[in-house]
């Protein structure tokens, strides 16, 4: 059988397929659908310093192309996180990565310290997404300096491997990504949700009851793979691909683009088991094109063309 693991720094995975963050709860939900440890790795929800209720409803609409969702971080925080979700993974043979966010720096490394000390935990994924009240309101991953610092705090906190989540919504992604590298992150997951929004045409009201919100699914996979393209001929970081991965031609694009390892988001919700199958599908094509081990495939793509 042809071998799938791959490495995100000192991070080991068994196969190269993990849930995204916020569509697998705090990875326990959708056990009941399949065996969690069949999967490289789940990241949990985001968890921040406190509880926090979220947005309010309705915090999800669909799309025909995708999901639009505004959930607003809802979680327990990070001590009753701690107390409640965590030991509960301890059965399951799978990495186990925390995504993490603040409102402040300060709020980051906080967080971290706090889960520094957990065994359970293999490794924190940094959400980048979030405002930095002390500044206004700018997002931190739409700031070079600021991602910087973000990155450079937790590390400073935390022996575990970090990756920082980027988003799309930027001028210039390769910037950011570099600043998270100069922080010295571990690996990057690329990409979050792009801003939009959809009407419902009866009320003349958004459908979400925040008004704009991040689209995931189908229709940002080709936004995705760019974006991991232009990171990769820039960043030395291993990458962690994101964005409409339904199948494991999906996954694939993304591994031969320069992705060492996929999420899958959207496809939690259609199909529970879905990067169950993701996991046979790599297998399956490893094996029809005499490959050893999944690695050889990462960042093959040929593009014909002078860049």
């Amino acid at each position: 059988m042809s071998d799938l693991a791959v490495k995100i720094g000192a991070l080991h995975l068994k196969n190269p397929v993990l849930t995204a963050s916020g569509t697998f709860g705090y990875g326990l939900e959708l056990g009941k659908y399949f065996d969690i440890s069949t999967l490289g790795g789940i990241i949990t929800k985001t968890i921040t310093l406190e509880e926090r209720p979220g947005n309010p409803p309705p915090r999800i609409a669909e799309t025909s192309c995708g999901i639009l969702n505004s959930i607003g971080l809802a979680n327990v925080g990070v001590e009753r996180f701690l107390a409640e979700k965590i030991d509960p993974l301890k059965d399951y043979d799978t990495a186990v990565i925390v995504n993490i966010a603040g409102s402040t720096v300060e709020e980051y490394r906080a967080v971290a310290e706090k889960i520094q000390g957990h065994a359970r935990v293999d490794g924190l994924e940094i959400n980048v997404s979030c405002p930095n009240v002390r500044q206004g309101g700018l997002a931190f991953g739409t700031d070079p300096d600021t991602t910087r610092r973000v990155v450079k705090a937790v590390k400073q906190t935390t022996q575990k491997p970090v990756i920082v989540k980027l988003t799309p919504n930027v001028t210039d992604i390769t910037l950011i990504a570099e600043a998270a590298a100069d922080g010295g992150a571990d690996g990057l997951s690329l990409i979050n949700t792009v801003l939009g929004m959809t009407v419902d045409i009866d009320t003349r009201r958004p459908t979400l009851g925040r008004g704009i919100g991040g689209l995931s699914g189908p229709a940002i996979k080709p936004i995705a793979i760019a974006k991991v393209h232009q990171v990769r001929q820039k960043c030395h970081l291993p990458i962690i691909g994101i964005g409409g991965i339904l199948s494991a031609s999906d996954a694939l694009e993304f591994m031969i683009t320069g992705a060492t390892a996929v999420q899958t988001g959207t496809l939690n919700f259609i199909h529970p088991d879905g990067p169950l199958k993701i996991v046979k599908g790599l297998t399956v094509f490893c094996e029809e094109k005499g490959i050893s081990a999944i690695r050889e495939i990462i960042g093959t793509l040929e593009t014909g063309i002078n860049e």
